[in-house]
């Protein structure tokens, strides 16, 4: 079994990775070819998804076991992301002629064009497997294994806070990109990943089920994607 401090190491590691790999792949590789992009990204996506895999199973040796949980949480969870869409979708609606979201568009568009996916069926298909399946592996990673290790060291609010900090960082990078001009908004925005990453942990907790998280973070990313849709190919 690993140690009290070997267990930290890992913590600090496993708050601090997606973060790592966001930079690499989303500013450090930014201007180097779509293929390299997405090479960067598929590594660093695999090491961060492995990590748990690798600790819990290899290391700790435990056999975890999947709970659907009850349908009221996971109507909790659906609710909640449905809340969200609709703030997402009608939010943009309303500030999508706002002088501040002019920079934020051109970057939008160039981040896309960068990365090969500004024909319309690709970005609908990295939406689809970003709001289906990378969404289940943020739960996995976020709440499961790093809010469920911390949980086990620290009281629950400091454990739902922390991880949700964790959650928000690499977040930042992207939003500071496409926001660098108002950096309130950068700040504000980040914050709303804070918080949803709390309720998301909330609930995970409640429920010891990811499926109402995953429910409520699927419907949150395709709010996301749809927004990006307008913003690339809708003018």
């Amino acid at each position: 079994m690993p140690s009290p401090r070997q267990e930290k190491v890992l913590l600090v590691v496993a708050l601090l990775l997606p973060t790592v790999v966001t930079l690499a792949y989303f500013k450090l590789v930014a201007s180097a070819s779509p293929a390299v992009q997405q090479g960067v990204y598929g590594v660093g996506k695999a090491v961060q998804f492995l990590l748990p895999v690798v600790w819990v199973f290899g290391v700790l040796r435990r056999r975890p076991r999947w709970s659907w949980g009850s349908g009221g949480d996971a109507l909790v969870g659906v609710l909640f992301g449905v809340a969200v869409l609709l703030v997402t979708w009608f939010g943009y609606s309303g500030l999508a002629g706002a002088e501040f979201m002019a920079d934020a568009t051109t970057q939008v568009r160039e981040k896309v064009a960068s990365l090969g996916i500004d024909r319309p069926l690709a970005f609908a298909l990295v939406g689809t497997f970003y709001a289906a399946v990378h969404s289940l592996l943020e739960e996995y990673y976020w709440r499961w294994f790093v809010f469920g290790r911390l949980r086990d060291h620290l009281p629950l609010g400091w454990a739902v806070a922390v991880s949700s900090v964790g959650f928000m960082l690499h977040h930042v990078l992207v939003l500071a990109t496409y926001f660098s001009h108002v950096p309130l908004v950068a700040v504000l925005l980040s914050l709303c990943v804070a918080v949803g990453g709390g309720f998301w942990a909330w609930l995970y907790h409640r429920s010891r089920s990811l499926l109402g998280p995953w429910l409520g973070h699927l419907l949150v990313d395709t709010a996301i994607f749809a927004v990006g849709y307008r913003i690339v190919f809708a003018g």
